[in-house]
């Protein structure tokens, strides 16, 4: 399936309330893709992310992106010094101390350093190429349905990661990309503090190798156990 048709099912099956975003990070020695310009003012990825499913499209060069937080776990700027002792997220009043805001930085998924330099961020249905993942932003009622869809093959259980930071960079684009594994969250301190998703909304990342096969499984359950749950009487 294209991706304008796998978007367009996606918001159907689900009854999403935004569009699909597809991500992509443009590593070193890859060619900028055509159809997506440079943003204005620099903007963090959890900015763009909430902005595309909105429908708006970016390429983010390494100079645009504003959170170096982000940036560096990406593969586009080095972490700095502050990042990396711990001292900045304690600065942020979110850890009783250095060494436990820096136990988190040491834990998180991350490119190396200058191997990526630009992200491309839009709606699913614009790219004609690849992402690298797709990521979904609704209610927990609606992204709980990518669960059994995940499953509906094969079976087993889904394990989440998170942590107190880095909801879109880490959670929901490298996770997926890295593991090959759906992931989602709750959100994030930076990404509820400079992004307008609401109080009740949460995050999907899904690796776009797998998205094809979730949705012939959401087609599947769509007009039975989806329908079924969904109906219920209060």
């Amino acid at each position: 399936m294209k991706n304008a048709e796998l978007s367009q099912k996606l918001v159907e099956l689900l009854d999403l309330r935004y569009e699909p975003i597809g991500v992509k990070i443009i590593r070193k020695g890859e060619n900028l893709p055509e159809g997506f310009t440079e943003p204005a003012n620099n903007i963090r990825h959890c900015q763009s992310i909430m902005r595309a499913r909105n429908g708006e499209s970016f390429l983010i060069p390494a100079e645009k992106h504003a959170c170096v937080v982000g940036a560096s776990s990406l593969g586009l700027v080095p972490t700095p010094p502050k990042v990396k002792s711990g001292e900045f997220h304690t600065n942020l009043a979110m850890f009783e101390c250095t060494d436990a805001a820096s136990n988190m930085i040491s834990q998180r998924p991350e490119l190396e350093e200058g191997s990526a330099i630009a992200t491309v961020v839009g709606p699913l249905k614009l790219f004609k190429f690849e992402p690298d993942v797709v990521i979904l932003v609704d209610v927990p009622e609606t992204l709980y349905w990518l669960v059994p869809a995940a499953t509906f093959f094969e079976g087993g259980r889904q394990t989440f990661s998170t942590a107190a930071f880095q909801a879109t960079c880490v959670d929901t684009t490298l996770i997926p990309l890295l593991t090959g594994k759906m992931n989602m969250c709750l959100g994030c301190f930076g990404c509820r503090r400079s992004t307008d998703i609401k109080n009740e909304e949460m995050i999907a990342g899904i690796p776009y190798v797998n998205l094809e096969k979730m949705v012939e499984a959401l087609e599947k359950i769509h007009d039975g156990p989806m329908q079924k749950a969904r109906k219920k009487k209060g």
